[in-house]
């Protein structure tokens, strides 16, 4: 389906067009806007930046049909008009110029002229009206968070999302949002991650599935600075994220999200409470005798006082042990590290909590709030001696 335009371009709209802007402000929308640009495409059009100049501010806008990025830049307008400019080869011309101000012009037959201090560069842009513009949002009842807590929760979910497109709802995420409370899921067949946080004000129930892509990207551009604040817009088929002086708009994943809620259980045979610095560098040591691709787990022994690591592969063994306080059964069971680290690695609490029930049960580390909550299904294994 074509995209529908953010704004409406009259046709046979102006090609010419003069502006003047700080390199830093033009360098920092450039590569805003980059990260909607495909790398592979057969439109030429979508390998282009739109330079749109009108009711004097700069726009910047880039969109390879699922996920489109605008932005608004600081400079001054000398004369309206717009171009498409192939954005790589824009992106290393403005990064290689001085740091000073940037003169960009074209004319009538769509050449663009880039001058900064004695550098010139021409170039043959696109025609403005040929480009993709982003979908039109209805921009209604947007949920807001603040940078800090939307890039937070894209850290501690996006690690554990499909990367490959065998199932498409495993390559996304799913934004739960009941009444005062956003849940975000994300899950590859082997592990499950969820972030709970509170919102400041009440919302109606919605369910959608983002890209991760989208969310990845995102998470690139925003500042993190608790103070400042995204609002988040749906529509059936898109999503659209506002925050600073920038939109993204991305298309959704669509289909029935997995119900998770069956796989969770709060039914444990074994609970130990470990610091997770220890544990985190303690995993990430063994996994030095592990080549890349290897599939060798981590095998834990956990008794009264002890938990106990162990690695085997074929550059050599090695084995730890860390202190913990347990309650239920001594059990051993298997993990892949890799799993177990990036869940630790997010976790910003000082001590962790796992539940496991059996070596073939899935292991829940959770807080008691349930704030966050990581299911890593166990491997098997075979006993080190």
């Amino acid at each position: 389906m074509p995209i529908q335009i953010l704004a409406h371009i009259q046709k046979g709209s102006y090609a010419q067009m003069k502006i003047v802007c700080k390199k830093t402000n033009l360098l920092n929308g450039v590569q805003i806007v980059s990260k909607a640009v495909p790398s592979k495409t057969t439109m030429s059009i979508l390998e282009c930046i739109l330079i749109d100049v009108r009711n004097g501010e700069i726009k910047l806008a880039a969109n390879d049909m699922e996920l489109g990025i605008e932005t608004r830049i600081e400079g001054e307008v000398i004369e309206k008009g717009m171009i498409a400019l192939d954005a790589k080869i824009f992106l290393e011309i403005v990064r290689k110029l001085p740091d000073s101000n940037i003169k960009i012009e074209t004319d009538s037959s769509l050449k663009t002229t880039i001058t900064c201090e004695k550098a010139k560069f021409n170039i043959i842009g696109k025609s403005g009206e040929d480009f993709s513009y982003l979908p039109l949002i209805e921009r209604n009842d947007s949920v807001v968070v603040s940078q800090f807590t939307l890039k937070e929760i894209i850290r501690q979910t996006i690690f554990s999302i499909a990367d490959n497109d065998n199932n498409k709802l495993m390559t996304g995420e799913l934004f739960e949002i009941d009444e005062d409370t956003l849940k975000v899921v994300s899950l590859d067949g082997h592990r499950i991650s969820i972030r709970k946080i509170q919102l400041k004000n009440t919302y109606e129930f919605k369910k959608i599935v983002v890209p991760g892509k989208t969310l990845s990207e995102i998470s690139k551009i925003l500042s993190g600075d608790t103070d400042k604040d995204v609002n988040i817009f749906f529509t059936d088929n898109h999503i659209l994220f506002e925050f600073d002086n920038t939109i993204v708009v991305s298309r959704l994943i669509e289909g029935e999200y997995f119900r998770i809620d069956q796989m969770l259980s709060s039914d444990y045979e074994t609970k130990v409470r470990i610091n997770k610095k220890e544990f985190l560098s303690c995993i990430d040591r063994a996994t030095l005798l592990v080549k890349e691709g290897d599939k060798k787990p981590v095998i834990i022994n956990i008794t009264d006082d002890a938990m106990e690591l162990k690695m085997n592969t074929i550059i050599g063994s090695m084995d730890e042990e860390i202190d913990i306080s347990k309650s239920g059964k001594d059990l051993m069971i298997g993990f892949n590290p890799k799993f177990l680290i990036d869940a630790l690695r997010v976790i910003d609490d000082e001590e962790v909590d796992l539940y496991m029930v059996n070596p073939k049960a899935p292991c829940f580390i959770r807080d008691e709030e349930e704030n966050y909550v990581y299911l890593i299904l166990p491997v098997n294994f075979t006993t080190v001696s």
